[in-house]
């Protein structure tokens, strides 16, 4: 239980990205856009480097045991696909896009596993579906108009509800999760009159 919240807290942590992106003008950081969008793709380069030297070389330092789960010791672990996930929507999507999909990944993903059982379920249970609509839409709010926040808010929750399964390997919802609240969103705005 102890690691699951450590887990949990290291997911809601990527939400500081976000507000450093926001508080970037007010602190004078220099953080354009095009500079965020270099960090993001730095930060999942580095990922991918990590993942790398454990899966092939076999670098396994202590946090390994604790920030990843048994089903990832042979594959790719959760928070390299989250950073690839979030730079590949910083990447492609403009801010009002990118940082609520961002958002529903940090924020509605653990609090949404925190109502769960953890258990591998094709679909998972409506209290869950329910709490990860609901934190993803009142992330989106502030950055998308209420349709398109809802639109997208159901992109998450597809993403985190829905086992996506190709031949034997689960698809981790940290790498979906992002990328169709994105993509729905880019989809409403493009469709629905705002």
């Amino acid at each position: 239980m102890a690691d699951e919240l450590k887990r949990r807290l290291v997911h809601a942590s990527g939400s500081g990205l976000v507000v450093l992106y926001l508080l970037a003008d007010a602190l004078e950081l220099g953080l354009t856009w095009f500079r965020f969008q270099l960090l993001l793709v730095l930060l999942a380069t580095g990922a991918l480097v990590l993942e790398f030297l454990r899966l092939q070389v076999g670098l396994n330092w202590r946090l390994y045991d604790v920030l990843t789960r048994e089903y990832e010791q042979d594959n790719p672990a959760a928070y390299a696909l989250y950073m690839i996930s979030m730079a590949a929507v910083v990447v492609v999507f403009e801010p009002d896009i990118a940082l609520p999909a961002m958002l529903m990944l940090a924020l509605g993903d653990p609090i949404s596993g925190a109502v769960s059982d953890n258990t591998l379920q094709r679909v998972k249970p409506p209290k869950v579906l329910v709490t990860m609509f609901l934190v993803s839409t009142v992330v989106a709010i502030p950055f998308l108009p209420l349709a398109v926040a809802v639109i997208a808010a159901l992109g998450a929750t597809l993403a985190d509800g829905v086992t996506l399964e190709i031949r034997t390997y689960i698809i981790d919802d940290n790498l979906t999760i992002p990328i169709y609240a994105a993509c729905l969103a880019w989809l409403a705005l493009e469709v629905v009159p705002v």
